[in-house]
């Protein structure tokens, strides 16, 4: 990996590499288990460091016995590890909730779903225990499980609540219900045919995924995209960040029962869409990210006219919102995130900068042409509703210039596309920062070149995480208005 500097840590040395890396201000971003061979396990931990553009990562042999368990030191580690406990079989000691995670809704088996077929190394993953639940008892606690099925058209997923009259004791999310085995589903194909793959893990933040993934096969590779290309992907993706910023304003307005105001946001996004359709031919801009480029040229001319016109028609729309106090007293002071929990729990986007933590993987770790055209990057630092929706509004007027900024610099010339070679037993990580926080991709190859392992790391399973946090003591009224604050995305976490 080029763009990791990786470490060899012994399991004994785990617990003192993770105090290093605290005391250096370092967060842990993701953590995942591949077999370089079908009966040795490998651990792979990913983090950052304030100032380096490089990610650093460990390389930790798993062997037999039981690796110590990080999530009392990194939290969010909680459930990376649980995911690996039960996908590829590998044992954590000390972890504080050794339970079914992913898997909670599946058929118990001996194996995890990515072990190697012909490993005889023994596993964990048929031994787990399944989730448990609070004991809680009292005259007037009551106890509703809502979902899978929803109003609306809304993802699958099930809330348990514990609740006195209005007031939320315990919450409970069930995600995993269809488990899709994304990451499975890359073992064996070519990188062609993963870009696509990747495209569909989370279909709101298509370019996003198809970023990482691409930056993930150059980095394995060697490939360098041309000039063109890389200014052309900050294009896509920050049109991808104001047709989801402008959905999620519109959403919000829903559950706050602003109709006019959930009306004008969600029109506004359709507008989006047909501008990112006549710039590119996709409304979810789609197609367009190809590992050594970009597949297409966009109309840069239709982008201009309509970044013009959705300017003006913003600025009346947000002021109508941030004007209307019914929306604002449903929002300010609820469900309020700690900038500590945040950082600790794994915040990420836009849910972490409400939270005061300034952190942005287009600035602090620059791909594609971020370097040239960096972003404005908004925090606030009350942690709730309120402050989530400001954020997201600073980002779309500062996608809205950036797309300015991009065309009328002018977009370099040149081609479209370097192909990639392929390179036998090769790994590589790439990134994105979407408009729900950062996605990961690190993919291991074989020896036909082709992928052999794929990890990734989106969003929505770090703040589904988080969300949780905000919900205990909160009450029934508050309680879509804070999910929506958040915008989730249940497909983003069960990958």
């Amino acid at each position: 990996m080029n763009n990791c500097t990786l470490k060899t840590v012994t399991p004994a040395e785990l617990n003192a590499a993770a105090a290093d890396l605290l005391d250096h201000g370092g967060r842990m971003q993701v953590a995942y288990a591949w077999f370089p061979r079908p009966d040795r396990p490998e651990l792979r931990y990913i983090a950052t460091v304030p100032g380096r553009r490089e990610f650093m990562g460990w390389r930790v042999d798993a062997g037999e016995a039981p690796v110590q368990s990080l999530a009392n030191k990194f939290p969010l580690l909680g459930w990376h590890e649980r995911e690996i406990m039960e996908m590829s079989g590998v044992v954590f000691a000390g972890h504080p909730e050794p339970e079914r995670l992913v898997t909670a809704f599946l058929p118990l088996t001996a194996r995890g779903p990515l072990e190697p077929a012909d490993t005889s190394r023994a596993s964990v993953a048929g031994s787990l225990a399944a989730s448990t639940l609070p004991q809680m008892s009292g005259k007037h606690v009551q106890r509703l499980p809502f979902g899978p099925v929803r109003a609306d058209v809304v993802e699958s997923a099930q809330f348990i609540f514990y609740y006195v009259g209005e007031g939320i004791l315990h919450y409970h999310p069930n995600l995993f219900l269809k488990h899709r085995g994304m990451e499975k589903q890359f073992e064996g194909i070519d990188i062609e045919r993963g870009v696509l793959l990747a495209e569909r893990v989370s279909g709101v933040d298509t370019v996003a995924h198809a970023l990482a993934y691409a930056q993930a096969v150059e980095d394995a590779s060697g490939c360098i995209p041309p000039p063109r290309a890389r200014w052309l992907r900050v294009i896509a993706a920050e049109l991808e960040r104001t047709y989801n910023h402008l959905h999620y304003l519109g959403h919000l307005c829903h559950t706050t029962t602003l109709k006019v105001g959930e009306a004008q946001g969600k029109l506004l996004e359709e507008r989006a869409k047909q501008m990112n359709a006549l710039a590119s031919g996709s409304r979810l801009l789609r197609s367009i990210v190809w590992p050594g480029g970009v597949r297409r040229d966009l109309d840069v001319v239709a982008i201009s006219q309509g970044v013009a016109t959705l300017r003006r028609e913003l600025d009346r729309y947000v002021d109508l919102i941030e004007r209307t106090t019914s929306h604002l007293d449903r929002l300010i002071s609820t469900a309020p995130l700690s900038q500590q929990l945040a950082f600790d729990q794994g915040a990420t986007g836009p849910i972490e900068r409400a939270s005061g933590i300034d952190r942005d993987l287009r600035r602090d770790h620059p791909y594609a042409a971020y370097g040239e055209l960096p972003p404005a990057v908004a925090t606030r630092s009350e942690g709730d509703a309120y402050a989530r929706m400001k954020v997201r509004i600073a980002e779309l007027r500062a996608s809205l210039e950036l797309l300015d900024d991009a065309i009328m610099r002018g977009v370099p010339a040149g081609p479209l596309l370097e192909p990639c070679r392929r390179v036998p037993n090769a790994e590589g990580l790439g990134w994105a920062e979407s408009s729900r926080g950062s996605v990961l991709y690190a993919l291991h190859f074989d020896d036909r070149s082709r992928i052999a392992r794929a990890k990734i790391k989106s969003p929505s399973f770090s703040n589904w995480r988080v969300f949780p946090f905000t919900v205990h003591d909160s009450n029934m009224m508050d309680y879509a208005i804070n999910e929506a604050s958040f915008g989730l995305t249940i497909s983003g976490c069960a990958r």
